[in-house]
């Protein structure tokens, strides 16, 4: 099974953005995800509607960030971006008055509801602003970083 990487990318795009000057296009950023332009348009659309970035057509458009980076968790990107299911692991139901299958759906049915809560509540602890300057903390120093920085 594949993994869902739309939370981490559109996380690297809004880090990208907070750090560019001016917009940046679908292309561009189709590009640096190595994916189509209309999958970044589609994907981005989410976290426009969420009010997070925003989009301006034409000679010199893109898109920009539009959000303040300690306001906006890693949750509400999740859920900007239509996150999936957080677990693949389900329930078998194919005999539901079996005593067995009614102990182990519980059984997983709790594991996973407390795995769920402690991720959300994890994802919901964690800003863009606290993933911005651990990107500082990282790069200080580093001359590659300041090419970057600069869109070289």
């Amino acid at each position: 099974m594949r993994n869902d990487s739309r939370l981490s990318r559109m996380l690297h795009v809004l880090l990208h953005m907070a750090r560019h000057d001016g917009p940046m296009t679908s292309e561009a950023i189709g590009t640096m995800l190595g994916t189509n332009p209309v999958v970044v348009r589609r994907t981005l659309a989410g976290l426009r509607d969420a009010g997070y970035v925003r989009s301006d057509k034409g000679h010199g458009g893109g898109w920009v960030i539009a959000c303040d980076l300690e306001r906006v968790s890693l949750l509400d990107v999740y859920r900007a971006v239509g996150g999936p299911r957080l677990f693949a692991i389900g329930n078998e139901h194919s005999n539901p008055d079996c005593a067995i299958e009614q102990l182990v759906n519980a059984a997983v049915d709790d594991v996973l509801r407390d795995a769920e809560a402690l991720l959300v509540e994890r994802l919901g602890a964690v800003s863009l602003a606290d993933l911005s300057k651990g990107l500082d903390a990282r790069c200080a120093g580093d001359p590659r970083w300041q090419l970057e920085r600069v869109g070289r």
